[in-house]
């Protein structure tokens, strides 16, 4: 999720002899371009992946994403890597060995709402498609086209209407800024600034913000949209 203390550009237009061109906060830390790099907007289309980066951007919610990636590895191992069965079957006994985990972020609401969530997640799994085709049903028909920071947006008509579905599915922690946050992070809009060597790299979106033909991962192209 990209930090409202981060937002910014850095370099110039890709050619030769430019550097890649970043947003700002992706040079704040090296795990910050790491994740910028190689990871953040590509596309994440499993239940599993899905309820992770959920639930990482919940845990993120008023903190940084910097903090975040530098506990990822503790959160997985204490999460049991976000399978949503066993984050479900968590009990009392597991949330107050989380709250003494010095490696994850310890908010007893984020992790309460962490576990509900995975059942929210088992249930919507039992009763259709499940969370990644859920959520990848509220992809825009035209994704942004940001040149500067200032044009980034934090939230879409897309993500208000998510969180108000997951509410009602009775997952937490889940407003429009998370769930946009979410959006960009797995692909399904591209926030990258026009000028970044990262712009389209989902392959589902070109430079202008326009879809790329029918180009979804082939188990959600018969996910309808929102």
């Amino acid at each position: 999720m990209l930090d409202a203390n981060l937002n910014g550009t850095r370099g110039s237009r890709v050619g030769a002899g430019h550097p890649p061109v970043r947003a700002a906060w992706a040079e704040q830390d090296p795990l910050l371009t790491d994740y910028y790099d190689a990871e953040w907007g590509m596309p994440v289309t499993d239940d599993a992946g899905v309820f992770e980066r959920l639930s990482l951007e919940a845990f993120q919610s008023g903190l940084s994403w910097l903090t975040v990636l530098r506990k990822r590895e503790a959160f997985r191992d204490a999460f049991s890597e976000f399978d949503p069965e066993r984050v479900a079957a968590f009990a009392e006994p597991d949330i107050d060995r989380l709250m003494q985990n010095a490696g994850i972020i310890r908010n007893a609401a984020k992790i309460r709402a962490t576990v509900g969530n995975a059942a929210a997640t088992l249930r919507l799994r039992a009763e259709g498609p499940g969370l990644a085709h859920l959520v990848w049903s509220f992809r825009p028909e035209r994704s942004p086209s940001p040149r500067t920071a200032a044009e980034v947006p934090s939230t879409s008509p897309e993500s208000v209407a998510l969180a108000k579905e997951l509410r009602r599915l009775g997952f937490r922690f889940v407003g429009p800024t998370t769930s946009y946050a979410l959006m960009t992070a797995i692909g399904i809009a591209d926030v990258h600034l026009v000028d970044s060597h990262r712009r389209g790299c989902s392959g589902l979106w070109a430079r202008d913000g326009t879809r790329i033909g029918d180009a979804l991962p082939p188990e959600l192209r018969a996910v309808p949209s929102h």
